[in-house]
């Protein structure tokens, strides 16, 4: 099983990016995020990108992601009746990771089926499948400024209840933990969720 590469990039299409590792060229289908990083290499630099292969009776596929956490999503998404390994890449060239899991945290099949080529069928059924699964770590993701975790549409305290809710609890339960968390000192989306479960 191939699940990482690291190598030069040699060449770019929208369809894959090829990469060569020891001598030998790889055709990586890319999620959104994995495309733009290895998008940015400079010349002469290395590459990586995590990789999930998918064997099949008219071939092989490598699939290529950001990080170990989108390639996991990639899983679980494959898992879903219907959705296979091009539509889930799609769904994760179409959002970001966390965008992905905050949708099927909060239930929000609408903004799941905006994602290109997933109808309001087939997002239901992801929720309906992978809710209560996307834990509060996956929803925050990777989308940090500065060590901070920044959600671009929400404040900190509606991120914060909003991951509390997507991880089973009432609104209430969430507003009220957050609270108790920000008079005990915390102040940034993680350590507000920290102490937010701690004192569940």
């Amino acid at each position: 099983m191939i699940g990482y590469l690291k190598g030069r990039v040699k060449h770019i299409s929208p369809e894959y990016v090829l990469m060569e590792v020891g001598g030998v060229g790889y055709e990586v289908v890319c999620s959104g995020a994995a495309f733009s990083r290895l998008s940015g290499v400079r010349a002469g630099e290395d590459g990586e990108v995590y990789t999930y292969l998918q064997v099949k009776e008219d071939g092989f596929t490598l699939f290529g992601f950001a990080d170990p956490q989108e390639k996991s999503l990639f899983l679980r998404l494959t898992s879903v009746q219907g959705v296979g390994a091009k539509m889930a890449i799609a769904i994760l060239s179409s959002m970001r990771p966390y965008e992905v899991s905050e949708a099927i945290a909060m239930a929000d099949a609408k903004r799941l089926a905006a994602a290109k080529g997933v109808g309001k069928k087939l997002a239901e059924r992801i929720i309906l499948e992978l809710h209560g699964k996307i834990s509060a770590d996956e929803i925050l993701g990777s989308e940090t400024v500065g060590g901070r975790v920044s959600l671009p549409t929400m404040s900190e305290d509606d991120d914060a209840v909003s991951a509390l809710m997507g991880l089973g609890f009432t609104k209430q339960e969430s507003v009220r933990a957050v609270d108790r968390a920000k008079k005990n000192g915390a102040k940034t989306v993680e350590e507000i969720l920290s102490l937010a479960i701690r004192g569940m």
